[in-house]
């Protein structure tokens, strides 16, 4: 015969088990999720640290320096381009400066010939003229264009130098009396002055 006690007590200890506790043959409960975290409050830009402002400061010192040098290369190369066009402007200046006598010696030529040279040595005077011509279209060809005053013409200073003064009633003081020799221009530059007498205060 079975004690009705003890059966008491085994439905006892069923009955306090853990209530999770799945039953055999029962599917287990699923786990609560976690709540989802909230997101950290903004904090603002993060500070600068001493690397960045470094690397910042080297930036901007490169990028002068660039500059500098992209300035100086321009200016140098502004400079090599102005030298050049001076050079193949003047760069025969010498040279031109010596052809100069030539010209002068075949002006007096032609201007000491009077009457009778030109008569009986006409031919001779003919390839004077010639080699005076060809000359001065040489010169104009390189941009070498004469200073021709002439007597009663204003003194300039900048094209005219003189050589003496002298006091002739009829002519007003700083102007021309006499051209002893032309001068020339090479590209607008005084290549040489004329040499002239000037005038000074007339003869009282």
């Amino acid at each position: 015969m079975t004690n009705p006690r003890k059966e008491d007590n085994i439905f006892d200890e069923v009955a306090d088990g853990d209530p999770a506790e799945a039953a055999p043959g029962q599917p287990e409960a699923p786990a609560a999720e976690a709540a989802p975290e909230a997101p950290a409050a903004d904090a603002g830009p993060e500070p600068v640290g001493p690397d960045v402002e470094a690397l910042v400061a080297e930036r901007d010192e490169l990028k002068d320096r660039l500059l500098r040098a992209l300035a100086e290369a321009d200016n140098v190369r502004k400079r090599a381009d102005r030298d050049r066009r001076e050079a193949e402007a003047y760069g025969a200046t010498r040279l031109a400066r010596d052809l100069l006598p030539i010209y002068d010696n075949l002006k007096r030529a032609l201007d000491a010939a009077d009457d009778n040279v030109r008569e009986h040595s006409a031919a001779m005077l003919e390839g004077v003229e010639l080699t005076q011509r060809e000359l001065l279209n040489i010169f104009h060809k390189h941009k070498i264009e004469r200073i021709a005053p002439e007597p009663g013409d204003a003194f300039d200073p900048q094209l005219h130098q003189a050589m003496f003064e002298a006091p002739v009633p009829d002519v007003p003081k700083g102007h021309i009396i006499q051209v002893m020799t032309e001068g020339f221009l090479l590209h607008e530059r005084l290549l040489r002055p004329a040499q002239v007498g000037v005038s000074s205060r007339p003869a009282s």
